[in-house]
């Protein structure tokens, strides 16, 4: 079995993946999407930015923290626009027709869309990040509980 698949398999009997609907907004024990991470600053600084407590809204029942008021405010004006893909879970997994956590510094925007990875899947969504958009796209409804 090749590593990848390996540590698959161990995520999964840990439960850090996850088949079957799941809470639309990919969130910690204590309600926080993205681990924290300022969905904002992906857009406007173009890297990760740890978010941080008073600067905080909620929406889609989550937590979100921003580096700024300012960009907090932006998310509250449209949160549609700055909001990852498929509600935060690894578009990698997705693509794959399952779930799984995310590493935020595993990120890309393409066309204007947040996609956040796990730790070990960044480097295969890479490898085909139209067709994996595709596959993403197409399992999400599947996955995401209503």
């Amino acid at each position: 079995m090749n590593r990848f698949f390996a540590v698959i398999a161990l995520l999964a009997g840990v439960g850090i993946l996850a088949a079957g609907p799941v809470d639309r907004i990919n969130k910690d024990s204590k309600g926080v999407a993205v681990e924290g991470y300022d969905v904002v600053a992906y857009f406007t600084e173009g890297k990760p930015v740890e978010g941080r407590k008073e600067f905080e809204t909620e929406w889609n029942g989550a937590k979100w923290l921003f580096a700024t008021a300012a960009n907090r405010d932006l998310f509250k004006a449209d949160p549609e626009k700055y909001a990852p893909q498929y509600g935060g879970y690894c578009a990698y997994a997705v693509s794959k027709g399952h779930t799984a956590g995310i590493y935020p510094k595993n990120w890309k925007v393409v066309d204007g869309k947040l996609y956040l990875n796990h730790r070990f899947a960044q480097g295969r969504w890479l490898k085909d990040v139209p067709g994996n958009i595709t596959k993403g796209d197409g399992n999400w409804p599947k996955i995401e509980k209503k």
